[in-house]
């Protein structure tokens, strides 16, 4: 396989190990679906891990590869290849190496090493399940180049599919409600995602008048809420109430916003392309990844140095008075 282009009226074998409701999930289905001749999905909506891959496990068991003509494996590859690999090569392998397990728990959580005995594993994992492809996508130009030059893949192999947020949720509303003005950020609250420094960005408007905050996710012990004045925390919504509460806010924010993790500057935020699907003025990260797709001169689009919440906060206030006055 030379591109996506080739799945046009295949048999396509779909599997990923994440929740079947995630973005990427629901992006790389619907694109199978639009272009495929038939699409078996094996993914799972449980919200427990180890539920899901059991899941895919016993169905991928019984999968005849005879009645496909390509397969296709979503999320965490490296969860399925390195066990049934000797059977999907059987046909034509197209794998999403949405996040490299080397990378992410070595240098993004830093849970190893990377010189360690488990790290090298990780490594080793990423590097066999690359090399089993037929062609890779990837999320950004950025993590492409990475994951290439860290693993020795082929560039000729590996292709950008950029994110794409679900348009039957996410469309532009008239939903504004509050009298203040409003900064609404989401997330998993993951490292790379910098949530620390909107908190301190927060503390530092904490006294500014006519405005207010919005935080979905679980910010855990190691996350100090501040501004509790002006802010609203919440701890998680379903994909229908966010999208409620983000037809509320005047400003959203994607980042990514931490400044030292350099996976951070290598990714475009899932939540950009929900915000921009929204309609809604957004403040990203100042990466190379986010340049891919936007810039300066795009309308609502506004970048902030990484890792910098006086900056940050400096900026909010910039727009809060820009669009208020």
């Amino acid at each position: 396989m030379k591109s996506l282009n080739d799945i046009k009226n295949k048999r396509i074998l779909y599997a990923a190990t994440k929740n079947s409701d995630y973005i990427r999930l629901v992006q790389e289905i619907r694109l199978l679906r639009e272009n495929g001749n038939t699409v078996t999905v094996l993914a799972s909506p449980s919200k427990r891990y180890i539920n899901r891959l059991i899941y895919v496990y016993r169905r991928l068991i019984m999968v005849k590869m005879k009645d496909y003509d390509i397969s296709f494996i979503g999320f965490a590859p490296q969860l399925i290849i390195p066990f049934f690999g000797w059977k999907l090569k059987k046909k034509p392998l197209v794998i999403d190496f949405f996040i490299s397990f080397y990378d992410t728990i070595c240098f993004d959580r830093k849970k190893v090493r990377s010189n360690s005995i488990i790290g090298r594993i990780l490594k080793y994992i990423d590097k066999r399940t690359l090399y089993a492809s037929d062609l890779v996508v990837c999320d950004t130009k950025m993590h492409g180049k990475y994951f290439c030059e860290e693993f020795g893949f082929s560039p000729k192999k590996m292709k950008v599919l950029y994110l794409e947020a679900d348009k039957s949720i996410y469309y532009p509303r008239e939903n504004k409600t509050n009298k203040d003005f409003t900064v609404l950020y989401f997330g998993s609250i993951l490292p790379l995602q910098g949530v620390s420094v909107i908190l301190e960005a927060i503390n530092l408007l904490k006294d500014e008048k006519g405005l207010r905050f919005v935080i979905i996710g679980p910010l855990g012990k190691s996350n100090v809420r501040t501004g509790e004045k002006i802010t609203e925390y919440i701890e998680w919504l379903p994909q229908d109430k966010l999208a409620d509460k983000i037809a509320t806010a005047d400003l959203c924010l994607a980042g990514h916003f931490n400044g030292s993790i350099m996976k951070a500057r290598r990714t475009i935020a899932g939540k950009t392309y929900i915000y921009r699907a929204m309609g809604k003025p957004v403040i990203l990260g100042d990466n190379p990844a986010n340049h891919e797709l936007f810039s300066e001169n795009d309308e609502g689009v506004y970048f902030c140095e990484m890792g910098n919440s006086k900056r940050l906060a400096e900026l909010i206030k910039s727009i809060k008075d820009q669009i208020c006055r």
